[in-house]
């Protein structure tokens, strides 16, 4: 009796444990997409829900090689996209800089080192990363950028002081309310992109979609014309970020 009671006891400690750690294993999942779960919804926004049903492609992390054949994907459809750029990687690369704005496409500052130790290290340090590739735009396009993208999003990096200086300084933040999770992990097929593409939090009348366009994203651009297609059969506009776009922000927690 008493090891039957212990073998129970036991089938029942395995079970909770195996619970545990699929629940865990989850959370993880969504923290690598910059948020957990349960704060993925919960927003600060401007945006209008009476609006038409809009998206805005945005990428992250170039430019690279693969922005190029992102850009080739858009050209094909017929669509405009936004540009969060890393500062550091536009030298050497100033004609895809250039193809971006040319294209009408819209640029926006992710960082200049993308280095999260020192982005974060102080809020000096934040916004002298956005000034430096603010500059390095300037430069190659002439363009006054201040439409701007947090490393990793905005959730637990953003506290009101700081949203006060950012403000200060003209610029605008833009997080998101669906995305891929390409920035994590390269090698995630294609399908399984295009599957996490029509997952949408929030607000459903103005999508931002976060992708990436770094060295290693070639299955973005894989899923990249699927994304699209799916899109636009279900009715949506697709538009760029500019100064004019409201921000869209995650909640500023205390």
């Amino acid at each position: 009796m008493k090891l039957k009671k212990f073998i129970n006891y036991f089938i029942v400690a395995v079970v909770i444990i195996v619970i545990s750690v699929l629940i865990i294993t989850e959370d993880e999942e969504y923290l690598l997409n910059g948020i957990s779960q349960k704060e993925y919804v919960e927003f600060d926004t401007t945006f209008n829900e009476n609006t038409n049903k809009l998206l805005y492609l945005t990428f992250d992390d170039g430019p690279s090689q693969v922005t190029s054949s992102i850009l080739d994907i858009l050209e094909s459809k017929g669509v405009k996209a936004t540009f969060f750029v890393v500062g550091y990687k536009i030298k050497g690369r100033e004609d895809i800089i250039l193809r971006i704005k040319d294209e009408g496409h819209s640029i926006g500052l992710h960082s200049y080192t993308h280095d999260y130790e020192k982005v974060y290290s102080s809020h000096k340090s934040f916004l002298r990363e956005m000034d430096k590739t603010f500059k390095e735009i300037k430069d190659v396009t002439g363009l006054s950028i201040y439409t701007i993208r947090f490393p990793g999003g905005s959730i637990n990096r953003l506290n009101k002081e700081l949203l006060n200086s950012i403000h200060k300084n003209n610029y605008k933040i833009y997080d998101w309310n669906a995305c891929l999770s390409d920035g994590i992990d390269g090698d995630i097929p294609p399908d399984q992109l295009y599957e996490e593409s029509t997952k949408v939090v929030g607000n459903y009348s103005r999508i931002i979609l976060l992708m990436h366009c770094a060295e290693n994203n070639a299955n973005t651009c894989k899923a990249l014309a699927k994304i699209i297609d799916y899109y636009v059969n279900e009715g949506y506009e697709f538009k760029t970020i500019d100064e004019d776009t409201p921000e869209y922000i995650f909640r500023i927690r205390k």
